[in-house]
């Protein structure tokens, strides 16, 4: 379990490329090695990964087939730079919302503007996720709790407004036009949505069969 406050970004010292498996080697700071124990999971750029090794300031992880196919892992090379959260502590603040680093698919960036002391991002989204995002509602996007704005449905598209302190944290500022992100939508949303759909879908037929 997560809370989608970044804690840090850091640089990939090597991708180990083997079919249907990949292994990030990740350089990490004190704070982030304190306690990190191999078998621990840890969100690397909003998905959840175990700690398979740690060699004095390098963690590892693998990330199989299905994972690579899924998330953003897959294109990522050596120097390239991902978003860390260790695991959340039970008694501990949540900041953002919980998430579980189980990703539900990718966003593409379609435009950034930089208004004044601020960022703001449009992202596209799968017409698979749409139903279950709203304005206002969260979104793990590559691992950082956002607040959805502007959303517009039928074409696919919303924003979020990043303020100095997460660009100074995360990677956002380095994102371009056409890049892709991770998104994992809220599960408690997910649940209502697909519980009321259901519900009105078995009435319907209930409905169709009578007549």
């Amino acid at each position: 379990m997560y809370t989608g406050i970044i804690t840090g970004c850091f640089t990939l010292k090597e991708v180990i490329a083997r079919p249907g498996l990949h292994t990030f080697v990740i350089e990490l700071d004190s704070a982030h090695l304190k306690e990190l124990k191999i078998g621990a999971s840890v969100s690397v750029d909003g998905v959840c990964l175990t700690v398979t090794e740690i060699n004095d300031n390098y963690a590892s992880f693998d990330a199989m087939q299905e994972t690579l196919n899924l998330t953003t892992l897959g294109a990522l090379k050596t120097g390239d730079r991902v978003h860390i959260e260790r695991s959340a502590k039970a008694g501990s603040e949540i900041g953002g919302h919980p998430i579980s680093g189980h990703v539900d698919g990718k966003l593409t960036v379609k435009d950034i503007i930089f208004p004044e002391n601020n960022c703001v991002v449009t992202f596209e989204l799968p017409e698979k996720l749409r139903r279950y995002v709203f304005n206002k509602g969260f979104a793990s996007i590559a691992g950082c709790s956002l607040t959805v704005t502007n959303l517009d449905k039928e074409n696919g598209t919303f924003q979020v407004w990043l303020i100095p302190e997460t660009l100074r944290v995360t990677k956002f500022g380095e994102l371009k036009p056409g890049n892709p992100v991770n998104i994992e939508i809220d599960r408690q949303t997910q649940v209502v949505v697909d519980t009321v759909r259901e519900a009105v879908m078995d009435a319907l037929k209930g409905m169709n069969l009578k007549g």
